[in-house]
């Protein structure tokens, strides 16, 4: 649970660093670019010392590894240019509603866990759902309102290609965690490995991007990657590791995970940002809380304080 815990306060540290991003002048894109090399950095540095680092290029999971490395870089673009033409309301939700795919899969397909979910995890699964739509519900601007019908078009691709690429590179992690790595001395050198493939594409864009005179490099952008990289790397760390204490049960993890965020989020961003929550977003957090306990209840009952 600690693991859990942290990934999720990790996590919500990402979401601040991106919320003032914008007041320090820091170019978003290149910030994420870079931050993967951060993200790599501290990952070596936090080696253990009887391990070391290589790709193994024969290995099955090394192709897979940097394959969710480059899903991680056109998921971060899908967002983007989601957030830019639909509005942030259908990007927030299509992100948060697919820990539906992940979760379908650790039930019916990879039966992760080592239990069996009865009606009350059930219900707490529809409740989880229903509180992440109306906590991340939110009112449109008059200007991102504005969309409309005709404007529509192919645009309606991208938050369903944002729901896709949450679920499938989320599913795949569990996977990987599931079938290659059965104890915590792999974490790392799996961890290593899907960084290493965001860097690659992501230094590829950013290539193609300066060439067409699109991007200038900036040393803001610099100082954003290190805020950002390290606890990028250890929140997603923390995630594998919390899925390995569950027994790579994400039906269970990835819940608990999403709706953490939100509840964290929420209450940071009251605090220090002074944000108000409308009727709906308070109603979805009352109900994330019941759903947490609905999800958890046998894990949460036999824990020991």
């Amino acid at each position: 649970m600690l693991y859990l815990i942290l990934s999720i306060l990790l996590s919500v540290l990402l979401l601040l660093n991106f919320r003032l991003f914008p007041r320090f002048q820091v170019n978003t894109f290149q910030a994420i670019v870079f931050n993967y090399v951060i993200c790599f950095l501290t990952g070596y540095l936090l080696l253990p010392t009887n391990q070391t680092f290589s790709i193994d290029f024969s290995q099955t999971w090394t192709w897979l590894a940097l394959g969710l490395g480059v899903g991680f870089i056109v998921t971060f673009l899908l967002s983007g240019a989601s957030t830019q033409r639909m509005g942030m309301t259908v990007t927030s939700l299509a992100n948060n509603l697919s820990l539906v795919i992940p979760v379908c899969f650790s039930l019916f397909v990879f039966k992760a866990g080592g239990k069996q979910f009865d009606s009350l995890n059930y219900l707490g699964l529809v409740l989880a759902l229903v509180a992440v739509g109306l906590s991340t519900l939110q009112k449109e601007p008059e200007a991102e309102a504005g969309i409309n019908a005709k404007k529509l078009g192919l645009n309606i691709l991208l938050p369903i290609g944002v729901f896709l690429m949450y679920g499938i590179t989320n599913t795949l992690i569990n996977y990987m965690n599931i079938r290659y790595i059965p104890s915590a001395d792999k974490t790392t050198a799996v961890t290593l490995t899907m960084v290493a493939g965001a860097v690659v594409a992501g230094f590829l864009m950013l290539f193609v991007r300066i060439i067409r005179g699109q991007e200038t490099i900036s040393w803001r952008s610099m100082v954003g990657a290190v805020t950002l990289g390290i606890p990028n790397y250890l929140s997603f760390y923390t995630l594998l590791l919390a899925l390995s204490a569950f027994g790579g049960n994400g039906a269970f993890v990835y819940p608990l995970y999403n709706i953490g965020v939100i509840l964290v989020a929420a209450l940071t961003a009251a605090v220090f940002f002074k944000e108000t929550l409308s009727t709906p977003n308070k109603v979805g957090l009352g109900l994330a809380i019941v759903a947490i306990g609905l999800i958890s209840w046998q894990e949460l009952a036999a824990l020991q304080f």
